[in-house]
């Protein structure tokens, strides 16, 4: 039986820790108990905390632990669930488990992390020079913080070597039917799946990706230019004419503004013009040539490959699987 260890901490998002819990610890039992079949469990799993003490869960729950990190010495498999707290605090409160991470993953163990956990992994070092994902909402705060990880926020789930990362929300049972894959086959992986009525996904994270909420930056010359952008992104416009706005040089403008966001002005321009895009087409826009002129392109083919390049999809195909029940057509 494969042992695995669950690291919960205060913070921690509860359905997460308590998701990738039930997923593993119910390979082999739950398909079954429903095909009337001896029960065949494949992982002993135990949630670990840094003292051996209860945890509270984003949000307000209250979780008891099966032990503490010192009183695990080998295990097969590492889960670190999604932080659901303020990061940076939990980062500052869980210094004593990085060691215990990087002891654990010297000692042959594999290591995974949902959504955010993987802020606990980078924090320990494990992912310098290894490519990792996120969840794309906190892809910037990442990339500022670890510029030794070769982050990719479009990756569903990553692997590099026997590190796992899985992408943002959900993504735990998508990582859970690839580590029981790994350790118990597609058989069963396939059973886990059908039992649990979960749809495997292969999706690009960037589908589910907006514009980041906030910009960790402090440059107003940068901000104004952002502003101009969100409010006149349907609009022609050039570098030059966007450095006029704040009186500096093009050059200037482009070396600030990638300092600032980590991308240059007319790239974070095609993105917003992407967001507002993704809006339309949710709301059940379907007259692409209309559509691409609304959000700033006059070629529709054009228009159409940035689009697949940025979500992963075709506009159409965006539409499909995006738009709102009931939403009207153009």
């Amino acid at each position: 039986m494969y042992q695995v260890a669950v690291l919960a901490y205060d913070g921690v998002f509860a359905s997460a820790l308590t998701g990738i819990v039930d997923l593993l610890s119910l390979t082999g039992v739950t398909w079954n108990r429903i095909q009337g079949e001896p029960l065949d469990r494949q992982f002993s799993v135990r949630i670990v905390s840094r003292d051996g003490n209860p945890v509270r869960c984003t949000p307000r729950l209250r979780i008891a632990v099966d032990a503490s990190i010192e009183q695990v010495d080998k295990v097969d498999l590492v889960v670190v669930p999604t932080i659901g707290a303020p990061i940076e605090s939990v980062l500052q409160q869980q210094q004593e488990v990085l060691p215990w991470l990087r002891q654990m993953y010297a000692a042959g163990a594999d290591l995974a992390s949902n959504c955010t956990g993987a802020f606990l992994l980078a924090e320990a070092g494990l992912l310098d020079g290894r490519t990792a994902t996120t969840h794309w909402g906190f892809s910037q705060q990442f990339r500022q913080r670890y510029p030794e990880v070769d982050l990719n926020e479009r990756e569903l789930i990553t692997r590099a070597d026997n590190i796992f990362c899985a992408g943002g929300g959900t993504a735990w049972r998508d990582l859970s039917i690839l580590l029981v894959e790994r350790y118990c086959g597609p058989d069963l992986a396939r059973e886990l799946a059908r039992a649990f009525v979960i749809d495997v996904r292969n999706d690009l994270q960037s589908i589910y990706a907006g514009l980041p909420a906030h910009s960790y930056h402090q440059d107003e010359q940068v901000h104004t230019v952002q502003a101009w952008i969100h409010e006149h992104f349907h609009e022609s416009t050039s570098l030059a004419e966007l450095a006029e706005k704040v009186h500096i040089s093009p050059r200037q403008l482009q070396r600030r503004f990638t300092s600032a966001l980590g991308e240059p002005p007319l790239q974070y321009l095609q993105r917003v013009r992407i967001e507002a895009a993704r809006k339309l087409l949710e709301r059940g826009s379907s007259n692409l040539a209309k559509l691409s002129e609304q959000v700033g392109y006059q070629d529709v083919s054009s228009f159409s490959r940035l689009f697949k390049r940025h979500t992963g999809l075709s506009p159409s195909h965006y539409r499909q699987r995006f738009a709102r029940t009931g939403a009207l057509n153009d």
